[in-house]
């Protein structure tokens, strides 16, 4: 935030290291400063920000962590949802299958077996030309 020339500014004597000012020698030609003054004024500004800023820091976390948690509420409930609509279109899904294949228990927990082992290799990316393969003996 850039503070209002004043032709009325106040003079001062300041005491620092020479290699303090052989840094900000090299640094006020980086930030475009004109001169010292100006660059010791955007630093002074800058650490004033900063300890004002840290008076409240506290204010600020409870107001973010508010803020984080409603979000995660709010994405909790919507992959809830979204999952249970899932579930449920999964189970429709292996009613209709199981209502019109005769498989047996064995060929059953066989392809359980098979399914949980793919779907830890694939990461839980799977597809129906996989499944096809597999079922006509092409695949692995």
């Amino acid at each position: 935030m850039k503070e209002p020339q004043n032709k009325n500014k106040k003079r001062t004597a300041v005491w620092l290291y020479p290699y303090t000012f052989e840094k900000m020698d090299i640094l006020l030609k980086e930030d475009n400063c004109n001169n010292r003054s100006e660059f010791i004024e955007k630093a002074l500004a800058f650490y004033m920000g900063y300890l004002v800023s840290n008076q409240s820091t506290d204010y600020l976390s409870k107001i973010l962590l508010g803020a984080i948690q409603g979000t995660l509420r709010e994405t909790e409930n919507r992959q809830s949802a979204n999952l249970f609509r899932l579930s449920v279109e999964t189970s429709m899904m292996m009613n209709i299958l199981a209502a019109g294949l005769e498989i047996s228990d064995e060929d059953l927990r066989k392809l359980r077996g098979r399914c949980v082992v793919e779907v830890k290799r694939n990461k839980g990316r799977i597809n129906m030309e996989d499944a096809v393969k597999y079922q006509m003996g092409t695949g692995e």
